[in-house]
Parts: structure tokens; sequence; C-alpha cells
């Protein structure tokens, strides 16, 4: 880690960093925003730590998450992952901004169903202008369960503890996850856009002849090119379209080595170079998983 991020390796670190004097559980934490102030001094400043958070701010704070900041006016959620880099970008005083911050470390949900599954919240990735937007509905909902937490946490801890937290966790990961798909579908002509231009690109890549150059696009070069992170985008197509980003790239490349086998003498390994593979054997390997067929057999019984 950069000598110039301050990391936080528990809850306690983590609760020092933020001016806390004690904590009352050693794996979770809840706090209220309007507590947090960053004074002129603090900006510039970055700090990550080995915890989970979820985040909800009723309008922009002092922090940057990851690459961009997004300044909003109404109740969104955000979501970071361990070794995430915050970095306060401008002065806050205390009250200014309402809300509540829960920071879990994986410990508390290791050995439990959550902790098997927690990488399929996908939107621990995202950025942070890719945040949940809530209505004021939703933010009652999810702030009822924060308070079922921060309840739970304020008890004496029991045989009991550990299993009442991760299931609310869950249960408001859950609830996200369900608002999230509200999201994406009231964001429908935008993601239309999305779609459509994944596609362009795909096109454009094949016909600048990066292929052969630089290989197969990567869902992060997609990503890029569409001002998101590769999880939000691989989660948009999967609810547009039932197919996930890397679906797409391969559906293209396999679209387009038919195309070859059938209107070219070409060797297989000549069109698998022409269409990115470094070893040939990856291409027969994708080509029969996608068709059923071998590119020979393809090509046999096609032309037959």
């Amino acid at each position: 880690m950069s000598q110039n991020i301050i990391h936080s390796k528990s809850i306690d670190e983590l609760a020092a960093c933020f001016g806390m004097k004690n904590t009352q559980h050693p794996l979770i934490t809840i706090l209220n925003t309007e507590e947090l102030a960053y004074g002129e001094e603090h900006i510039g400043m970055k700090y990550s730590s080995d915890m989970y958070c979820i985040a909800l701010k009723d309008k922009s704070c002092g922090l940057d998450y990851g690459r961009n900041h997004y300044d909003f006016n109404e109740g969104v959620l955000i979501f970071t992952a361990p070794d995430q880099v915050l970095s306060v970008r401008k002065a806050q005083k205390r009250g200014e901004v309402k809300g509540w911050m829960i920071y879990f470390h994986p410990d508390l949900i290791r050995n439990t169903t959550l902790g098997q599954k927690i990488d399929d919240y996908n939107f621990f990735n995202y950025e942070v202008h890719e945040a949940l937007h809530l209505s004021v509905k939703e933010q009652d909902t999810l702030t009822q369960i924060a308070n079922l937490i921060k309840t739970e946490i304020a008890e004496r801890i029991d045989n009991h503890t550990q299993q009442v937290l991760v299931s609310n966790l869950e249960l408001l990961l859950n609830y996200s996850l369900r608002f999230y798909e509200r999201q994406f579908n009231t964001r429908s002509s935008q993601n239309t856009d999305i779609v459509s231009k994944v596609e362009v690109l795909l096109k454009d890549y094949y016909k600048n002849n990066e292929l052969v150059e630089t290989g197969q696009p990567t869902i992060q070069y997609l990503a890029d090119q569409c001002y998101l992170s590769a999880s939000y985008l691989s989660d948009l197509l999967a609810k547009e379209t039932g197919r996930s980003a890397k679906d797409h790239i391969n559906d293209f490349i396999i679209d387009k080595a038919k195309n070859m086998l059938l209107n070219s003498s070409d060797s297989i390994s000549g069109i698998a170079y022409t269409l990115g593979f470094n070893y040939p054997h990856y291409f027969g390997r994708l080509f029969k998983q996608k068709t059923g067929k071998t590119p020979q057999q393809y090509r046999s019984t096609i032309a037959n």
C-alpha cells in the first residue's frame, strides 16, 4: 500500500481515522455522517481499509470514491469494497451531510452464506457516479435495517450476534439488488443507447484491425469507452439483453469467425490469429462451446 494512503486494517484503526474514541464491535460499525467533518487540512488526503462499506447520503459529500466524484442532491447509496481508495476533495462541516455508513470486516461474514456470495454483489465495484438513487420510501426501508444493525451492535455480544448482523446485512444487500433493478428499468432508454454503443465499439474494433494488433477487446475497454465501470456495464447489458459483456464480445467474435470460415480459404490457425487469439486451440474451444461444432466441422457442414 502506498505511503500516501492511510490504510486501516481493523474497525478500531478505522474509528481512529474518523475520530471515534471507541467501538462496540470489533468487526462492524455504523457511523452517523452528520458527525463527520473534514477541515481544509484534510483536502487531498487518501484513505483505504480492509473493510466493506455501505453508505447512504442525502447529498454530495467531501469524499471522492475511486476515480470519480459525483455531485448529487438526493439520497444515494454507495458501496465500496476492501482496498478501494477514498480521498478528501473538499471541506465538510458537522451536520452538513445526513445519512449513515456501515463498515464491516470480511471476517464478520467469513464461513457464512453471505461470505460465499459477497462477490456476486457487483455494485461493490461500481464507480460513485453509478450510485443507487433512492426514493424516500426506499431510503426508509434501508434505514430501518441499518437501525436494526445499530441496535444489535449496541447489544452485548452473544452466540446469536454474528448471525443476526450477517442476516441484516444480507437483507440490506438484497433490497439494494431490487432497487438497482428498478433503477436499470427506469433508465431503459439510456441503457439501450449504451447497448447500441457497445455494438458499434465492437464493429469499429474489428474494422480498425485492432483484433490483430492488440488482441480481443476487454470488458474494461468497452466500459472505459462508455464511461462506466466494468461491473456496472456487465450488469446493465445482462439486464437489457440477457447476455453479459463477455458474451457480447465472444458472440461478436464467433459471428466474425463464421463469416471467415465460410468466405475464405484461410487456415483455422490463421483465422484464430486474425481474431486475436494467441493460441488456436483457445479459438477452437470457444467456437465449439458457442456452436456445438469445431471450426473445421462448421466449415465442412455448412459448405456442403
